[in-house]
């Protein structure tokens, strides 16, 4: 079985990435990758023992493979305030680029079959001047996973980021539906809409309030490892 690294995008901020990062993690680990989950840059973090962590990549971590990696692999920069990375970098007078993101990465590559990076926001945020969180995926070449949260309004923000992630050259490899709302109207007239605009595959629908090693039995990854 070939290697796979992929990029999870979402179609917003709070729309459950990491959510479903965590399932396919699971789902993967499950057939059989020994898989590890990455988060480049994170803001809003916490201080322990060990410095500053984010609770989103300690999530990716405890659906990860054993043994895990250090922490700094798979959290390179992990920002004190919970807001756009650039602005939180410049609070802390730091500085993110890429090169480091990449080392990180080329390390977890190579002692991992899958490796599952999570995006920061949605697809356009900004890193640093110049800089955004798309150029992540556009520069490695990694296949693009969108997470699509199922609320009013996620048909134009689900059909716009796809058209964004196309227009950079990325590869639309399948999108996951996640039902963040669970009184959200007419649920399966939107996915059917969705499937219909969409050009690529469905991975699967995340049920609301479902741990990620259960909702992870609902995803379909044959598409991503044949």
């Amino acid at each position: 079985m070939s290697p796979l690294f992929v990029f999870v995008a979402g179609t917003d901020t709070g729309i459950g990435k990491t959510h479903a990062s965590c399932a396919l993690l699971h789902a993967l680990r499950a057939s059989g990758l020994h898989s590890t989950g990455m988060k480049p840059v994170a803001s809003g973090c916490i201080e322990t023992t060990h410095g500053w962590q984010n609770e989103d990549a300690l999530a990716l971590r405890a659906a990860s493979s054993t043994p895990l990696p250090p922490y700094t692999l798979s959290n390179p920069v992990a920002l004190r305030e919970p807001l756009s990375p650039h602005l939180a970098a410049a609070h802390e007078g730091a500085t993110i680029a890429l090169p480091p993101l990449r080392a990180a990465f080329d390390a977890l590559c190579a002692g991992h079959d899958a490796v599952v990076v999570e995006g920061v926001g949605g697809w356009r945020v900004p890193l640093a001047p110049g800089l955004f969180a798309s150029e992540i995926p556009r520069q490695w070449g990694l296949p693009v996973i969108l997470v699509v949260g199922l609320r009013l309004g996620c048909l134009s923000h689900a059909v716009l980021s796809a058209e964004a992630i196309l227009a950079d050259g990325c590869r639309l490899a399948g999108w996951i539906g996640n039902r963040i709302d669970p009184a959200m109207e007419a649920v399966e007239e939107n996915l059917a809409t969705l499937h219909e605009l969409l050009p690529a595959p469905c991975l699967g629908v995340l049920p609301h309030g479902v741990a990620p090693a259960r909702a992870a039995a609902g995803l379909n990854l044959a598409v991503l490892i044949g």
